[in-house]
């Protein structure tokens, strides 16, 4: 099994930044893929930005290509989602996916989750 943490979800003004973090526990040597989405109010859950495990080749989506940098630090098993420039429309509830796969942006070939955390981008 494998377990997931976000953290550093919060409040910020528009145009502000923040990182999420993702710390991954148990049987993560096998991963993959991580990927980050989020899921806004009355909104579907979608991919916001993946990257390979090893570190080569990482994807956006269009709405925050050039904003949202992903990245790991594999002595730490984590990832973070630096967030600059941000919009009001950027507010979602920002969830980590692991895949045992070498996958990007469909949401059902992820195997692990975690919990999401809060953005919210005031205007």
């Amino acid at each position: 099994q494998v377990q997931l943490v976000e953290s550093g979800g919060g409040l910020v003004q528009a145009g502000g930044s923040l990182r999420l973090s993702c710390a991954a526990s148990g049987r993560t040597f096998s991963t993959a893929s991580m990927g980050w989405f989020r899921q806004a109010p009355g909104k579907a859950r979608e991919f916001v930005a993946n990257m390979r495990w090893g570190g080569f080749g990482s994807y956006y989506a269009d709405s925050v290509k050039g904003r949202f940098t992903i990245s790991r630090d594999s002595t730490k098993n984590t990832v973070y989602l630096q967030m600059n420039s941000l919009k009001p429309e950027d507010t979602a509830v920002y969830y980590c996916a692991l895949s045992l796969r070498t996958v990007v942006a469909v949401e059902d070939e992820y195997d692990y989750w975690g919990q999401g955390t809060q953005v919210t981008v005031s205007s």
